[in-house]
Order: structure tokens, then C-alpha cells, then sequence
């Protein structure tokens, strides 16, 4: 107990210290502690706040309670006592091609505010924060980081593969499912069985989508513990996996030694820390999301990162990781075979990440790696350095141009895409831009400008998951490009530019193109270019006005008001 107390950095201003001039004042506050089963004993131990952003409404988050209370009895057991609580959870996969959508990107920094204010209310001493759904990940970390708090995340962990006629099925199958259904490919029945097995159990989506790509990128950060980001969150009984149930021991050991050893979080969130994040994110082939989340991380951390760090890195990282959705495998693949350690130290044996970084185990990214297993050879899950998928500069690239002035993210995923101009076809909203592919209005040669989807003009950047489906089940996905001032779900692919900068309610030009207007793209000058005349430009901006904001009232109108350019990681803080 004496050791506890040790850990007792903080919360003794809440609960009182005995012996202490305190701890008379703070009666009124144990009393309550008590009405809630504090005993005499819990007010000398460390309290542990225990973020737990659970909701039944999606598999991303359905089991994120039941880890939270192995979390609380683990702290128990090791002589904290825990706060547990939850958070909002909004779920692009449902929400996707709704208003609803709208809240998704918002609802980030909603999350990391909700955590913050609970950890600093009760000035806990250390804090573990779960995770699942995609933007529940990185608004995980961002208060730890802002705080410079004593904590880590765990992330839930991934949904098994669904399957269908021998083919692995994820959620994007799903959604490209309805537009092979609308192109004629599929029948009824296929449809149903598809939206029947796409998702097994609980879990976050299966491909190397934002939820993985981020639990990755963090676990590459060194803020949580090694092998946990790809583990599966169930078994195939739905029932909490083996090794989640071992994460969540783990992890609560782990904030325990960092509590003893009083290492904080921007100790280990360093420029070079951020650095091997974008690295390993450009080798497994992840989510352009992680641009954006990358940028907020860094921004709460102090550090200074900015899209040319992003391309900086893509042009000496080859694309090694064969997943979904350009690829044939999922998270749980990679965890056969090792996981995202097995990625590392092959990075980190040919020169790509620095093996100096601490990390939240207290040790170096090398000494964490030493008795990671070797590149496996009898597998074909991650190519090898020598021989990748795609050599480097063939995934993220950070475009700009008149079109782009502060930039747009456009993700390859190994397609040899050098240039392509077309006319443009432009739409107000993801919705008319779904039903006009549906509708067969769109061609190949294409260029659809979907805009007032930003972080201001959405507001909230919803993805285009709907379109850039439906357009991959027509058979369109390598003939039309889309391009957006809102994001892309890490299940798109095909041709997709987005976070387009400035954006359209702030008067960037994507805001002045009209229909059939040539847009051109250029891989090896790497530009984003309307092709009209500066001075059509200049006539056009003249006529052109700001929009009202969408919402005058509420969440919405808050986040709008506050938050900054996608080119800035859309922060609010």
C-alpha cells in the first residue's frame, strides 16, 4: 500500500491525504466517493480514470464495456482504484450518406474534450483510454497528449473476416455490394447474404481501414503496448478474445510502471515518434484518414508536423502490406503471422523507423522488437523491403495547385496512376453525387468535384465512402476520379483526392469550378490544377459569396465556428 500511495500524485487534492492539513477539508467529497462503494483503503490508492466510449448501435464498440470493466478490475487487482466512463460513439459505416455523417469527424474532438474533462475533474493520477470505432482512436490519445498525462490507449481490437462463395468479406463489400446490385452483377439474394455475413461479431472493420490503420500508427508511436493493435477483439463465438482479455492486463501493468517511473506522454509523442507512425502507415498501405488524425495528434502533442512530412516519408517507404480494400487481406491476417511488430522490425532492420524512441513499455523501439519474430517468408500478407507490392511514393501523396492551394491527399495504393484530366462533374453534396452514379450519369473520363463537405462547410468532412463504392461495384473505380473538400473512408479506393484545401466555404477554388471545367491531375509534378484562366478566376470569385453557415444552433454550429483546415488536422483546440 505504501507503494500506492507513492503513485497517489494528484488525487490527494480531491480525496484528501491523511495526516494531512486536506484532509479534513475533503469529507465532503470521500463522503460521496462512499455512497459509490469507496471504502477507507480506495483513498490512499492511485485513482485511474478508465475511458470507455461504448454503444450496442455498432460492432466497432458493442464489447468496448465489457474490456472496460476487465480494465477496472485489473487496476483493482494491481492497487488503483478506477473511474470508469463513457463517451459518445458515432459510426461511419451506419451513418455513412446521412446528415448523420456530419457528426462523425465532430464527434473526435467531442470525445477527446469528454475524456479530458473527466480525467482533470477528478485529477486522476494516471489514465487508460479504449477504443474502437475509428474516430473514437485517435480522440483516445489526443487529451493524453494535450495534458501531457500519465496513460496509454488500447484499442478494442478488429472484427473477424464474414465470407461468402470462398471470398473474405469486410463492411466495404457491403457497400460495393450495392453498387454491383444497381450495375446488375449481383442479384437479390447475393446482396442479402453479403449484408448478412459481412459482419460476424464485434470489432472494428476488418481492412486495413482507419480504424486498423490507426491502431497501428499508434502502437508505431509508442503509446500503446506492442502486438495489441492487431489482435482480434472476439473469438468465433463472439465472445472477448484470448489476447484482448491478455491487452487489457497488460496494459494496466504497463500505466502502472509508467506511473512509477512518472514518464509522460510528449516523452514519447516526439517528432521522430510521429515520424515512424507515417511510416509504418505508408508501408501497411493505410487509411488517408491518418493524415488527418496524425496531424491533430501532433498538434495536442506540442509537435510540429505538417503535410510535407507526409510526403517526405511516402517517397522512401515502399508499399509492402497487401490488404483491404485495394488488397486480399484483413488486420486479422497480419495477427497470424506476428503483427504490426513483425512490420516494424523488418522496417526498423532495413533503416526506416527509429529504433531509439521510448515508448510506453518504458524500453526503446528496439528493445521492445528484439524478440519480435523475423519476417516471415511462407506468407504473402506483407511483401518483403526487397521486393515490395509497390516501390515508394505509390501510396499517400500530398497533392497541391490552384485546386489546392494548402492541399489535398490523393491515395494511390500501388496504381501506377501518372496523369489524368477530365471534365468536371459538379455536385453540392455526397448524396447527388451517389445518385447520379447510381443513375448512370457518370462516365468514364469523369471528374467528380464533391464540395460543401468540408470541416467548415459539411461541416464536419463526411466521408464519400457511398460514392467511391458505388462507383468500384460499376466498374468505374479506375476511369472516374473523385474529388473532395470532405475525406474518404479508408475503405475507399480507386481514384480519390480529399481534404481538398482551402476548402469551399472558405472560398477556395474548388468552389469556383463549374460543370465540364478541365481538371488535371500530376503525379510526377504532384499538382492538383483547375484549367481555366486566372482571370475567368478572378471573374468568378467576384461573384461568388460565402455561404451561411449550415447550422446556426448546436453542436454543429460550435464545431464550425472552431474548427481549423483539414490541412491542419481539422483541431478545435
Amino acid at each position: 500500500m505504501n507503494c500506492c500511495r507513492k503513485l497517489k500524485i494528484r488525487s490527494g487534492e480531491l480525496t484528501g491525504t491523511p495526516c494531512s492539513d486536506n484532509w479534513v477539508k475533503r469529507a465532503p467529497a470521500r463522503s460521496m466517493f462512499r455512497a459509490v462503494g469507496f471504502k477507507d483503503e480506495d483513498f490512499k490508492k492511485p485513482l485511474i480514470t478508465v475511458a470507455c466510449p461504448y454503444t450496442n448501435a455498432t460492432p466497432c464498440n458493442a464489447h468496448i464495456e465489457s474490456l472496460g470493466k476487465i480494465v477496472c478490475d485489473e487496476v483493482e487487482k494491481t492497487g488503483g482504484k478506477p473511474i470508469i466512463f463513457g463517451t459518445p460513439v458515432v459510426t461511419d459505416g451506419e451513418t455513412m450518406g446521412t446528415e448523420g455523417m456530419k457528426y462523425s469527424l465532430v464527434s473526435r474532438d467531442l470525445i477527446a474534450d469528454s475524456i479530458e474533462m473527466m480525467h482533470e475533474a477528478y485529477l486522476a493520477d494516471g489514465i487508460l483510454t479504449l477504443s474502437g470505432c475509428d474516430k473514437t482512436i485517435p480522440a483516445s490519445l489526443m487529451p493524453i497528449a494535450r495534458n501531457n498525462s500519465i496513460g496509454l490507449t488500447l484499442y478494442g481490437g478488429t472484427i473477424l473476416a464474414g465470407s461468402y462463395k470462398g471470398e473474405s468479406l469486410t463492411i466495404v463489400s457491403t457497400f460495393e455490394a450495392v453498387g454491383a446490385y444497381s450495375a446488375g452483377k449481383f442479384d437479390e439474394k447475393d446482396l442479402y447474404e453479403i449484408e448478412c455475413r459481412a459482419c460476424p461479431g464485434n470489432g472494428a472493420c476488418g481492412g486495413m481501414y482507419t480504424a486498423n490503420t490507426m491502431a497501428s500508427a499508434i502502437e508505431a508511436l509508442g503509446m500503446s503496448i506492442p502486438y495489441s493493435s492487431s489482435h482480434p477483439a472476439v473469438d468465433a463465438n463472439n465472445q472477448i478474445s484470448k489476447e484482448k482479455r491478455k491487452d487489457c492486463e497488460q496494459s494496466v501493468k504497463t500505466l502502472f510502471n509508467l506511473l512509477k517511473k512518472r514518464i509522460r506522454a510528449r516523452q514519447i509523442m516526439t517528432f521522430e515518434a510521429f515520424e515512424n507512425a507515417i511510416t509504418l502507415v505508408m508501408a501497411l498501405g493505410g487509411s488517408t484518414n491518418a493524415v488527418l488524425h496524425l496531424l491533430a495528434l501532433a498538434h495536442e502533442a506540442g509537435v510540429k508536423l505538417n503535410l510535407s512530412d507526409f510526403d517526405r516519408i511516402a517517397q522512401k517507404v515502399p508499399l509492402i502490406g497487401d490488404f483491404k480494400p485495394f488488397g486480399k487481406y484483413v488486420m486479422a491476417d497480419l495477427d497470424k503471422i506476428g503483427g504490426v511488430p513483425v512490420v516494424m522490425k523488418h522496417l526498423l532492420d532495413n533503416g526506416l523507423i527509429n529504433g531509439d524512441c521510448l515508448t510506453v513499455t518504458g524500453k526503446t523501439i528496439t528493445e521492445n522488437l528484439q524478440d519480435a519474430p523475423d519476417f516471415p517468408k511462407d506468407q504473402k500478407v506483407i511483401y518483403s523491403l526487397e521486393k515490395p507490392l509497390s516501390e515508394a511514393g505509390h501510396h499517400i501523396r500530398i497533392l497541391h495547385g490552384n485546386l489546392a492551394k494548402d492541399g489535398a491527399v490523393i491515395k494511390l495504393s500501388g496504381k501506377e496512376l501518372k496523369r489524368f484530366s477530365g471534365p468536371a462533374r459538379v455536385f453540392e453534396s455526397e448524396e447527388s453525387a451517389l445518385d447520379a452514379i447510381l443513375q448512370d450519369k457518370i462516365k468514364k473520363g469523369d471528374v467528380m468535384i464533391i464540395r460543401s463537405e468540408g470541416p467548415k462547410g459539411g461541416p464536419g468532412m463526411r466521408e464519400m465512402l457511398s460514392p467511391s463504392a458505388a462507383l468500384m461495384g460499376k466498374g468505374l473505380g479506375k476511369d472516374v476520379v473523385l474529388i473532395t473538400d470532405g475525406r474518404f473512408s479508408g475503405g475507399s479506393h480507386g481514384i480519390m483526392i480529399g481534404h481538398v484545401a482551402p476548402e469551399s466555404f472558405e472560398g477556395g477554388n474548388i468552389a469556383l469550378i463549374e460543370e465540364g471545367d478541365k481538371i488535371t491531375i500530376n503525379l510526377d509534378k504532384l499538382t492538383l490544377d483547375l484549367e481555366v484562366d486566372e482571370k475567368i478566376l478572378q471573374q468568378r470569385r467576384k461573384k461568388w459569396s460565402a455561404p451561411k453557415p449550415r447550422y446556426q444552433r448546436g453542436v454543429l454550429a460550435k464545431y464550425a465556428r472552431l474548427v481549423s483546415s483539414a490541412s491542419k488536422g481539422a483541431v478545435t483546440s
